[in-house]
């Protein structure tokens, strides 16, 4: 097996790339695989997103991104059910059964769902600021959005997002909280993603990798580094593997030790990284997951 066969570029980390632009880059740099962002799929529209696919070869790993699913009024709730259908239909038509869920924060302080990361910022929308009530009903949007996803063959991949982004993203900040969240649902339906720069810090990590390797719920494993100091927005503190404070052979062998052996994404919000060369940005990231990342797995 070649060391970057499960390798994939997640667009974000080349935001300023056209998809034109990444998908050829990700090719020619020897991958097969590709994480997408819907924004970059809009740029050019489902369509000719779907044909530039397809004749550059590659298997898109993952849409991102669906959710925020928290609104408290329902007009709200009703364009969030119809945004994240839409999303499933989309990341059908592109190849790909991973819809990421980015599940949403306190309704007052939620990022628009249209916002892109690293440019978007919050805006107060009707909820106020009821953590338990946020919880609940995107426990239940999760559920109204279950049987669309089955009849598509499309899951619903929880993200959990680092706890200092609780109030403006996701209400969703640990592992376990997200392996409860997809208990009720099948696992062709729901399952979750573990982000390194999202859960590096979870004392339970270790145990609810585990457990969500035996439940069958590990979806996706994406990997980027947590850099100090914390940038201005916090969201750009993610940097190349390597450069931070994250053990990525210990996660990673947890991962593999779970059972997974899908594709790994990088993933990077980084301003400076964004402002590289694209191509070098491609190759520093195979270097980083050759000696980082690569190694956890091909042990199994």
């Amino acid at each position: 097996m070649s060391t970057f066969e499960k390798l994939s570029i997640n667009t974000a980390t080349i935001k300023k790339a056209s998809l034109a632009e990444a998908l050829e880059l990700t090719a020619a740099a020897g991958l097969s695989h590709i994480g997408l962002w819907r924004d970059k799929v809009a740029e050019v529209g489902l369509a000719a997103a779907v044909e530039m696919v397809r004749a550059s070869g590659l298997q898109v790993s993952s849409l991102c991104r669906g959710g925020f699913l928290t609104a408290a009024d329902g007009p709200g709730q009703a364009a969030a059910l119809a945004d994240n259908k839409a999303a499933i239909l989309e990341a059908k038509a592109l190849g790909t059964t991973e819809i990421v869920m980015v599940v949403g924060g306190l309704p007052d302080f939620s990022v628009s769902p249209g916002a892109v990361d690293g440019g978007g910022t919050a805006v107060a929308v009707a909820g106020g600021k009821d953590l338990v009530l946020a919880r609940q009903r995107m426990a239940d949007r999760i559920a109204e959005l279950v049987p669309f996803a089955l009849e598509h063959g499309v899951r619903l991949v929880l993200e959990p997002l680092h706890p200092m982004f609780a109030a403006d993203r996701a209400v969703l900040s640990t592992l376990g909280q997200a392996l409860d969240l997809a208990a009720p649902h099948p696992v062709e339906a729901v399952g979750v993603v573990v982000d390194t720069f999202h859960v590096w810090w979870d004392p339970a990590l270790r145990q609810q990798i585990a457990r969500a390797g035996e439940e069958g719920r590990i979806a996706s494993y994406q990997v980027c580094d947590f850099n100090l100091p914390i940038a201005a927005d916090a969201l750009l503190s993610r940097g190349f593997m390597g450069d931070g404070v994250i053990d990525f052979p210990a996660i990673g062998r947890w991962v593999a030790e779970a059972g997974y052996d899908g594709v790994v994404e990088v993933e990077i919000f980084n301003e400076d990284i964004w402002n590289l060369p694209f191509a070098e940005v491609i190759e520093t990231v195979k270097a980083r997951y050759a000696v980082l990342v690569a190694p956890q797995f091909s042990r199994r």
